[in-house]
């Protein structure tokens, strides 16, 4: 037992010798830098998607059937090259977040808001096919029902919806939804605001919603509880005002995001507008393409999409431009 155990005893002190020896004559290898030219420096490449809606401005329909040559796209005045084109009918799901406001300034216009809002989930959206979540906000952003199919279960969760708050976080509740709701949605991201565009009460500010909205591809669509700017049908909705501030604010959202602000009383008007929506939400072009300035440097992108043969009978809707800002791996 004692020859064994000298032994072993040798071969331990051999080994521990071995590894301080080895351990000296090994050095770390250095963390490559990537050169010049070098392929490890493009290993993020953005590719940027822009929804397009062609209309007739006559008919207020949309125009389908182009090809990706009747398109031209252009960055911050430079021309880009189409990677690729589709024209997307109605086999792609729609996402629709509505966004009710019940803060004290729409406090009087609840049932035209609820009315407006069953009415639009009914007309845009498909049985089996397509999803809808319901959220208000005031100084409490609350989500009612999550994203469902079922026509009945959001029906039931807008007539519930009692709660009238203190304040208006419109920025922080769209901000909200397009960050933890639309993000990674498998189809097309819609959000509806029923508001009158005032807010008193977000973190989150106007630049902070274009920025998240666009690089969620989420176009934006608001009906204004001020409404009434051609007369108003519903108690409660102002008509013969004239656009101020938060009509601009909610103009600007819907515009740079390829959506539309609406400003009626008149339900039967709101219906026709829910049908001209849902009809261009399934009539969209999908351009992409990788920008020529492909730079992560938070600048502000301006897009612009023109068709090659210029008709000015048809109207183009696109989101506007983008932040070209590196998204969270």
């Amino acid at each position: 037992m004692k020859i064994v155990f000298r032994l072993s005893s040798l071969l331990i002190v051999s080994l521990f010798a071995l590894s301080i020896a080895f351990a000296q004559n090994t050095k770390p290898s250095p963390t490559p830098t990537p050169q010049s030219g070098d392929d490890n420096q493009r290993v993020f490449i953005r590719e940027v998607r822009v929804p397009v809606i062609i209309m007739d401005k006559k008919t207020k329909l949309p125009v389908t059937g182009l090809t990706k040559t009747d398109f031209q796209i252009f960055e911050d005045g430079q021309l880009q090259k189409i990677e690729s084109f589709s024209d997307e009918k109605a086999n792609e799901p729609i996402f629709v977040a509505v966004l009710m406001d019940t803060s004290p300034s729409t406090a009087g216009k609840k049932k035209f808001s609820q009315e407006a809002a069953i009415n639009f989930i009914h007309t845009v959206t498909r049985l089996r096919k397509d999803k809808v979540a319901f959220m208000t906000f005031d100084d409490r952003i609350t989500l009612h029902q999550d994203f469902t199919d079922k026509l009945d279960l959001l029906s039931v969760a807008v007539d519930k919806a009692k709660r009238v708050g203190n304040q208006t976080a419109l920025y922080d509740a769209v901000y909200e939804i397009c960050d933890e709701k639309l993000r990674n949605v498998p189809g097309k991201r819609v959000i509806v605001l029923i508001t009158d565009g005032d807010d008193t009460y977000s973190r989150a500010n106007l630049d902070d919603v274009i920025d998240i909205a666009r690089r969620t591809d989420t176009t934006i669509f608001a009906l204004s509880t001020k409404g009434g700017f051609a007369g108003s049908t519903v108690p409660g909705v102002q008509a013969g005002i004239v656009k101020d501030a938060e009509d601009k604010v909610l103009d600007k959202i819907c515009d740079v995001t390829g959506g539309a602000a609406f400003y009626t009383g008149d339900m039967l008007a709101l219906e026709k507008a829910f049908t001209r929506i849902s009809k261009q939400l399934r009539s969209q072009y999908i351009i992409r393409y990788v920008p020529i300035n492909n730079n992560y440097d938070d600048t502000e992108r301006k897009i612009d999409v023109k068709l090659v043969t210029s008709e000015k009978s048809l109207e183009i809707q696109f989101k506007k431009g983008y932040k070209a800002k590196r998204e969270p791996q």
